[in-house]
């Protein structure tokens, strides 16, 4: 008998790998292969995750950036705060060097003169004093004839009164009350009248 020729042996290998199903076929030749979805996926989330390490770069900057600027305004606004209170002092001391100076006239004339010089230095320097406070926007509050207001008067006693239209007016005032623009500084102590 006469060998007949070998026919080249031919296998067909199917690299899809949903097609496969559940065989076992495995063999080194089938390397399992990705559908491009999951290429296209998985390269997105790279691309997601390289921008979000950028973005905390970002936020940390901006961080950092926002806290120096906060620092800063703190700085300076200390500083504003300390030259206006610097201001306001210098003024005072002005208002003291003329009630040295008042005292010191007072020290220096006759024992007729000295009460009327002290009187009228202290009342310039008490003039002066208040001119500064309404530099400052300070103003005093107007109380006596006006009606008894709690939010501006702190009332410290109760004078009886013959006229009933004086009847919870301000008649006196212990102690000066004081405005800065719209808002109360300071309560007027005052006396209020009571007829009957």
């Amino acid at each position: 008998m006469a060998e007949s020729p070998k026919e080249p042996e031919v296998k067909i290998v199917d690299r899809r790998w949903w097609a496969r199903g559940n065989s076992d076929d495995s063999s080194e030749e089938t390397s399992e292969r990705t559908p491009t979805v999951v290429d296209d996926l998985e390269r997105q989330v790279v691309e997601l995750q390289e921008q979000l390490v950028a973005v905390r770069g970002e936020y940390r900057r901006a961080a950092d950036e926002f806290d120096q600027t906060r620092a800063r305004i703190r700085r300076d606004t200390g500083r504003e705060v300390e030259r206006g209170r610097r201001a306001v002092l210098t003024d005072m001391l002005e208002v003291l060097d003329n009630l040295d100076r008042a005292i010191a006239a007072a020290r220096r004339s006759s024992a007729t003169d000295t009460a009327e010089t002290l009187l009228r230095g202290v009342e310039l320097v008490h003039e002066q004093f208040l001119a500064r406070l309404h530099a400052l926007g300070v103003e005093r509050l107007v109380a006596v004839g006006q009606p008894f207001d709690p939010q501006q008067h702190e009332a410290v006693s109760m004078v009886p009164v013959d006229d009933p239209a004086q009847d919870g007016l301000v008649v006196a005032v212990s102690k000066e009350g004081y405005v800065i623009g719209e808002e109360l500084l300071r309560a007027a102590s005052v006396a209020v009248g009571t007829h009957g």
